[in-house]
């Protein structure tokens, strides 16, 4: 009795392994794994390297399936076969796209299945066909590309040893004309006014000294805004009238914009007349009593007739409620016996300081 109770404890054990092996397939084929299957007919039109019956098969990039028989085609044997069986749930249609797919290092094959929108007849068997080239490698791929490449290259070795040969003449000509090039290229930068630029010359405005002594000064504050003039006068270049090509001032230049270079030696002119009444740039600091508004009409070089230099202002003096309490205009010349930029510089601080002494006599009466 002792000898044979063991052999009965291992028959139970082995007959209940058996039943659980049976249960668990039974249960992955039906409702606890896979679940049911569909077969599809898949053919390549062409070579699928490295794939195997069982390898795997996605669906959007998720495993569905896998490939459960392969062969070549009797009617062609360029083209391959595959069954792939995959879950019924999936939705493969007719227009289904089929491809294949190298995964890992390894570059291990699987059967790639995307998209699709038309529904197939049920009475039809389903059959899936690869896009041409869908079994390629990126190996193969790079093989067949550089094959062409060296198939471009052999068909047209002639032209392309004729056209370095060219290149190589044409090089030995630029070679042995160096120097000639050279002083076409200077003649072409000197024609169309290439080459370094040429070096600018600032010149100032100088402001009047001698105002006369300050009898009367300003009995309340005064700003000085920015003048107003046209576009034209919004430059810091020498003005001419008529225009004209005048040498020697292709490269002046005033000191700033000529309403900012007045409105500056206007306000160093009240300052040197009386240097504790003088006004204000601007009236951001605290609205002012009055400010003098200042329109530049002109401010240039004449030379119709008598060479000259020409000033013109219109000056107008407002109080806080914009009410123009006194205008007056201002005009001067000044002659230019040589019309070059030293001698014009001089003309403008002469007829300048003219202007400058009169405003400043004029305004301080009006306010």
């Amino acid at each position: 009795m002792e000898t044979r109770a063991p052999y009965v404890l291992i028959g139970t054990f082995v007959l209940a392994a058996i039943l659980a092996v049976f249960g668990f397939v039974y249960w992955l084929n039906n409702t606890g794994g896979i679940g049911p299957r569909t077969s599809y007919h898949v053919q390549f039109q062409g070579p699928v390297p490295g794939l195997l019956v069982g390898a795997g098969v996605l669906f959007n990039g998720i495993r569905v399936g896998e490939v459960t028989q392969l062969g070549l085609a009797p009617d062609n044997p360029r083209f391959v076969n595959a069954t792939i069986s995959v879950a019924s749930t999936t939705p493969v249609r007719t227009d289904t796209k089929v491809g294949l797919e190298f995964q890992g290092l390894t570059g291990v094959p699987v059967v790639t299945l995307e998209g699709g929108m038309i529904v197939a007849k049920s009475s039809e068997p389903l059959t899936l066909v690869a896009e041409a080239g869908a079994g390629q490698s990126m190996t193969q791929a790079a093989r067949d590309a550089l094959r062409r490449v060296d198939t471009v290259l052999e068909d047209n070795s002639g032209p392309l040893r004729d056209t370095i040969a060219n290149l190589k003449t044409f090089s030995d000509g630029l070679a042995r004309n160096t120097g000639k090039i050279d002083g076409i290229l200077a003649g072409l930068e000197k024609m169309t006014g290439g080459g370094a630029p040429a070096q600018k010359i600032t010149y100032d405005l100088r402001t009047p000294q001698n105002l006369g002594p300050a009898g009367k000064t300003l009995s309340a504050s005064l700003a000085v805004p920015e003048p107003t003039a046209v576009a034209m006068l919004q430059t810091q270049r020498m003005l001419f009238s008529p225009v004209g090509d005048f040498k020697g001032f292709a490269e002046f230049l005033w000191a700033d914009s000529i309403p900012k270079l007045v409105q500056a030696r206007l306000i160093d002119s009240f300052e040197n007349y009386d240097i504790a009444h003088a006004p204000l740039r601007t009236a951001d600091l605290g609205q002012a009593d009055y400010q003098l508004l200042i329109d530049i009409r002109r401010f240039g070089i004449a030379t119709d007739g008598e060479s000259r230099v020409e000033i013109g202002l219109s000056a107008r003096i407002v109080d806080k409620n914009g009410k123009v309490i006194a205008s007056r205009l201002l005009e001067t010349n000044e002659k230019l016996d040589k019309v070059e930029p030293a001698a014009a510089v001089a003309a403008f601080d002469a007829a300048f300081a003219r202007i400058a002494k009169e405003l400043i006599g004029w305004t301080v009466l009006a306010v």
